[in-house]
């Protein structure tokens, strides 16, 4: 079994008197430790697939299968808690609480485990180290340029040390220069981290990045043969 399954999956939404199908019986495996990147035209299910692997959305029809957990079959409150644990979502947009410091928003999530104080502050500082943010932990998002908040969010995404990281354009607002950074970073927490890593771009240079590379177009999941060129 791989650690992500996909079997025949179809995701079905109503958008006024219509009825739209970003996802039409998509069958996809993933094994644990691969950076795979998704790629396709806008609306074409991309940020779908990844909420159904988030565990954000639920299939309409198929099954959805991480590490051997089957999502369709949770009830909310485990669903809640299994996500909690095993997956670490990044947006296009930071997200970040603009009240909180980095600290405090990489804290977040650890409110939701039975962690002590000290056991929450050494993830923390462990989770803005790595991903070189130590000296900015007392910052505001307003202190802070764009890259570093979206370091702050990527720290957030790791702080629970969940095996599964799935990214939404997380280069999408950056300039050159903090999208390499964040790319960079992407690359070190697969290759040193072993974290199985699910990005969308439509940045040519972020495509170039990753193990495996899909297309996601009308519905239709395809693997791409060969290097992707920026």
């Amino acid at each position: 079994m791989a650690f992500i399954e996909l079997r025949s999956v179809t995701r079905t939404y109503r958008k006024g008197e219509y009825e739209v199908t970003p996802l039409a019986d998509v069958t996809l495996d993933i094994e644990r430790g691969e950076f795979c990147v998704l790629l396709g035209p806008s609306g074409s299910g991309k940020t779908t697939l990844l909420n159904l692997v988030a565990a954000i959305d639920r299939a309409d029809r198929g099954t959805v299968t991480v590490g051997g957990a089957d999502l369709g079959a949770m009830g909310a409150g485990k669903l809640a808690d299994w996500r909690a644990a095993n997956v670490g979502y990044i947006f296009q947009q930071s997200n970040l609480v603009p009240v909180l410091t980095a600290y405090e928003n990489v804290e977040l999530p650890l409110w939701l485990m039975p962690l002590s104080k000290s056991e929450r502050h050494a993830r923390v500082a462990l989770a803005l180290a790595a991903v070189g943010l130590s000296d900015r932990a007392d910052h505001l998002p307003k202190q802070l340029s764009g890259g570093q908040e979206q370091r702050v969010a990527i720290a957030r995404a790791i702080v629970a040390d969940p095996p599964v990281l799935v990214a939404d354009e997380p280069t999408g607002n950056l300039d050159h220069e903090s999208a390499e950074g964040v790319l960079t970073l992407l690359d070190r927490l697969h290759s040193e981290r072993g974290k199985t890593i699910l990005m969308v771009t439509h940045d040519p240079r972020a495509a170039t990045h990753g193990t495996r590379h899909f297309r996601l177009d009308k519905g239709q999941l395809h693997e791409m043969n060969g290097v992707v060129s920026p």
